[in-house]
């Protein structure tokens, strides 16, 4: 390969360095980083525009309740209007309730064939104390019945409470005699318990009729009281008839339900007791 002199150049090598001088070279780069498009003049940019937001004025009546943060109002609940309370069947259908409970709860008191339930002497009431000192308790909160074969012990908690709560055992009309306790427990109670009979099976029969009828009355009371309120707003015109008709129906579903219940729930204690 031949050799070129640098120091006696060609032509063509002449122009080739002056193409790559420094000074040529720095032309070239700043063309080439130089944009296209011309600078925007800072001082004609236009900023954005920004509108206060509007808030209402208060009036007289949102005065009370106007904010500084342009929040809406706070306004109370309304009540219940006459239309709405002779809609609403809470009040009856609690006190149905309440009647159910209570049945249930004196059936309970019963044994299947009239057999004793020990819960009866826990709930007898017993005078306690002399004079203007005299108290009135239940059993369970003096002693504690257990029950033990044909035999009911009731373990009293103070030595003078024997003789009260043998009173009020021996008083109680379920034919109770209750003993005196034996020296080995001196707080303790032997309460023999009856057998059942024809006669006790019979009681309580006649006991969960009568539980039945109690409950089937209070039934009715509150269907009494239901109705005196719809012919409150009947007299006043303050509810629609159409709607007085509605809200009357569905009071007399609401009772309908409740004395099958009554009846569904005797039925089935008296089927127990004639075991």
């Amino acid at each position: 390969m031949p050799r070129i002199n640098l120091a006696s150049p060609t032509p063509w090598i002449q122009s080739t360095i002056r193409a790559f001088s420094p000074s040529r070279t720095g032309s070239i780069a700043r063309k080439t980083l130089l944009p296209t498009t011309a600078y925007l003049n800072p001082n004609t940019h236009r900023s954005f525009a920004t509108t206060p937001s509007l808030h209402k004025k208060a009036g007289k009546a949102n005065m009370s309740h106007a904010r500084t943060d342009s929040a809406p109002p706070v306004t109370e609940a309304s009540a219940n209007t006459p239309t709405d309370q002779a809609y609403d069947l809470s009040p009856l259908e609690s006190n149905i309730l309440k009647a159910m409970e209570k049945l249930t709860h004196d059936l309970s008191q019963l044994r299947s064939g009239g057999r004793f339930n020990p819960d009866v002497v826990e709930g007898l009431k017993v005078q306690i104390g002399k004079g203007e000192g005299k108290e009135t308790a239940r059993v369970k909160e003096l002693a504690q019945v257990v029950p033990k074969g044909r035999v009911l012990n009731v373990i009293v908690g103070e030595k003078e409470h024997i003789k009260p709560i043998s009173s009020a055992i021996a008083a109680s009309p379920y034919n109770l005699a209750p003993q005196s306790p034996h020296p080995d427990s001196p707080l303790s109670i032997p309460v023999p318990i009856p057998p059942p009979t024809g006669e006790s099976r019979k009681a309580a029969l006649e006991a969960a009729h009568k539980a039945g009828e109690v409950a089937t009355t209070a039934v009715q009371d509150a269907r009494a009281a239901h109705h005196k309120k719809l012919r409150k707003f009947q007299v006043d015109k303050s509810v629609r008839p159409d709607d007085l008709q509605k809200a009357t129906k569905k009071m007399e579903e609401a009772v309908k339900r409740g004395v099958s219940e009554v009846k569904r729930i005797v039925d089935g204690a008296r089927r127990v007791l004639e075991q």
